[in-house]
């Protein structure tokens, strides 16, 4: 409508008053209800032309969405484990800061198995402790034993060396069995050190290792113990938290036991869907502004930090069925990120929010080059121009919005 209030001010009123001054026609007279169309066409058909040349242009350089929202994520309240609720901390609505325990499930299969891993620590170090003692036990052995053996040797040689003074003094018998005897003395004391071998080996590689293991299982148990409780992990508000002793919830079912949402969810970031033959006037640094009905009557500046370079609806995701094209067929809309250009201004708007903004074009520094031409120039700041439009509408929704939605549409 001020698109037509604009245009017709340039070629309908020019033809009328060409049909009135110049020619003397006069309304009731020569133009009626019935002959204004005959009388006034080239006006009305180059308003008609105008008006639709206009709104392209304004829509299209200027572009304009009432898709636009502070989305923001939420986080699912959900345990590491599977449990028993045994104690809730906290209520509804409740603000909590990260750290803040907000449930413990039920924990004494958890304390068992780290009881269990503990004494299986102490079950290692009383090994370790045995095995030393046995250690020193072995080196007694190995000593005992040696003496033995340099006791056999030392009977051996005195009976070879009066055998080969005199052979008929000594017997061949006693002689091989001081040798077997030596022998015998010789292989204890190899099985002697074997086992001192055996038992250095369990002290320095075997037991420490299953000490080592023992205690990765003491503190996977106590990690397993601290999972029973459930502390907030960031900053913000319980929502839908009706969690009560007894439940039960399971992480792999994905029965949550609420949502938080954190404390900066949404805040001073909208995020906004435009039409896809906007794509190539959509750019970072584009000014804009946005009008919400949770704050009335306020405009609010914002800039585009961010222009997502693919559209949602195209997503495939791989599975047994083959995606048909046609599944594919809504069109979706180009995602751009507005920031508030003065943040200051940006004020209380709810995460969530559903607002209408505008962006605009900005022919400033093409207009700034010495080569662009007379009608290009003349086109340039047209665009520019066209915006000021643009921008009374989206103060016109503004106004009207309240209206609207309290009056109009009986909602309140």
């Amino acid at each position: 409508m001020l698109e037509a209030l604009l245009c017709s001010l340039i070629t309908i009123l020019p033809d009328y008053l060409y049909r009135r001054y110049g020619q003397g026609k006069r309304f009731g007279k020569e133009i009626t209800i019935y002959s204004v169309w005959f009388e006034l066409r080239y006006g009305i058909m180059a308003c008609l032309i105008l008006t639709l040349s206009l709104i392209t242009m304004i829509f299209y350089y200027h572009p304009s969405t009432s898709n636009v929202t502070s989305a923001y994520r939420t986080v699912s309240i959900l345990p590491e484990i599977r449990g028993r609720v045994a104690e809730v901390y906290v209520q509804p609505f409740q603000k909590v800061k990260a750290g803040d325990p907000l449930f413990r499930l039920d924990s004494s299969a958890q304390e068992a198995a780290v009881d269990t891993a503990n004494k299986r620590v102490a079950e290692v170090e009383a090994s370790i402790t045995v095995a030393e003692s046995e250690l020193v036990s072995a080196d007694a052995k190995i000593a005992q034993v040696q003496a033995a053996l340099k006791q056999a040797q030392e009977d051996l040689d005195t009976q070879l060396a009066l055998q080969r003074q005199n052979s008929s003094v000594v017997a061949q018998r006693e002689i091989d069995r001081l040798e077997n005897v030596v022998a015998g003395n010789q292989a204890e004391l190899n099985a002697a050190n074997a086992a001192k071998q055996t038992l250095t080996t369990q002290i320095q590689t075997l037991l420490p290792a299953q000490k080592a293991s023992a205690e990765a299982q003491v503190r996977q148990a106590q990690d397993t113990l601290d999972d029973t409780l459930v502390t907030a992990q960031i900053d913000g508000t319980l929502q839908q938290f009706t969690l009560r002793v007894g439940e039960v919830v399971n992480p792999v079912l994905r029965t949550a036991a609420g949502v938080l949402i954190p404390e900066d969810a949404g805040r001073e970031r909208m995020v906004a869907g435009f039409g896809q033959i906007e794509t190539n006037v959509l750019k970072v640094g584009m000014v804009g502004e946005v009008s919400c009905i949770a704050r009335p009557f306020k405009i609010i500046p914002m800039v585009v930090v961010e222009v997502q370079d693919v559209i949602a609806s195209g997503q495939v995701r791989a599975s047994d069925q083959l995606v048909d094209v046609q599944q594919l067929a809504t069109p979706g809309t180009v995602t751009a990120v507005l920031e508030p250009l003065f943040p200051d201004q940006y004020g209380k708007i709810l995460p969530g929010s559903s607002c209408v903004a505008n962006v605009y074009t900005s022919t400033h520094e093409q207009l700034e080059n010495e080569d662009v031409g007379f009608f290009k120039g003349l086109f340039l700041h047209a665009v520019e121009a066209t915006g000021l439009v643009h921008a009374m509408i989206l103060r016109m929704q503004t106004v009207v919005a309240p209206v609207r939605t309290l009056v109009l549409s009986g909602g309140h």
